[in-house]
């Protein structure tokens, strides 16, 4: 048989009620808080490894940009070095050259020298054309001298060749007075015209020998790898 408790007793199981509801309470309030505290560490190690790989970005990305406007600089300060280096080179290239040229009317005074030369050139002409009957343009100035370098062109390219060539002087088309010198032979019927006059060779001189001009001025260029 129950009895009805006492309001003492009431009292007393409230408090207690009170007192498990509480701490019930408190550890759930501690257990909210941790994983708050958890979460939150959590939430700001991520948002630091976030901004810290920001800032590592952008100063990769500024040192790069640094790197390559430094990269830029160097290279332009080297070409702009080169260029004035190519271009100093080449003013003396031609300087050597228009000296030559200036040159080239004074090797026709020796008249000996003059003959030997014609005479080769000539005999140049004649194996390049591989014919029986050419003809050879020269100044008027120099018939005379022609006309011996002719005779010797002839009897060498018998003796080489064991055959002979008909070699006339084409006086009705000599070559410009304003020429320094040399010949032209002109075979296939008048439409091949070999151009051995110093002023041509020179030219020929020019572009044939000038890497070994620039050897002997300048040097081997190390950064070249191929030659002709």
């Amino acid at each position: 048989m129950s009895h009805a408790m006492s309001d003492d007793q009431v009292a007393n199981e409230l408090k207690k009620m009170t007192a498990f509801i509480r701490q019930e309470a408190l550890e759930k309030a501690k257990e909210i808080q941790i994983k708050a505290d958890e979460e939150f560490a959590i939430e700001k190690s991520k948002l630091v490894r976030q901004e810290t790989s920001t800032i590592d970005s952008i100063y990769a990305k500024k040192h790069k940009q640094a790197s390559m406007s430094q990269q830029i600089t160097r290279s332009t300060l080297a070409n702009k070095t080169r260029i004035k280096v190519l271009s100093a080179r080449q003013e003396l290239l031609d300087e050597l050259f228009e000296k030559a040229r200036g040159r080239l009317g004074g090797y026709s005074k020796d008249k000996g020298n003059y003959e030997g030369m014609c005479r080769g050139l000539v005999l140049e002409g004649l194996y390049a054309l591989n014919e029986g009957k050419v003809a050879v343009r020269a100044r008027k100035g120099d018939v005379e001298v022609v006309k011996k370098a002719i005779e010797g062109a002839k009897k060498e390219y018998k003796e080489k060749l064991g055959k002979d060539v008909v070699v006339e002087l084409d006086e009705k088309n000599p070559q410009p007075e304003g020429s320094p010198g040399g010949v032209s032979i002109v075979g296939g019927g008048g439409k091949i015209d070999i151009n051995n006059t110093l002023d041509e060779r020179l030219k020929l001189l020019e572009t044939d020998a000038l890497p070994m001009v620039r050897t002997t001025l300048f040097g081997k260029n190390e950064n070249r790898r191929f030659y002709d």
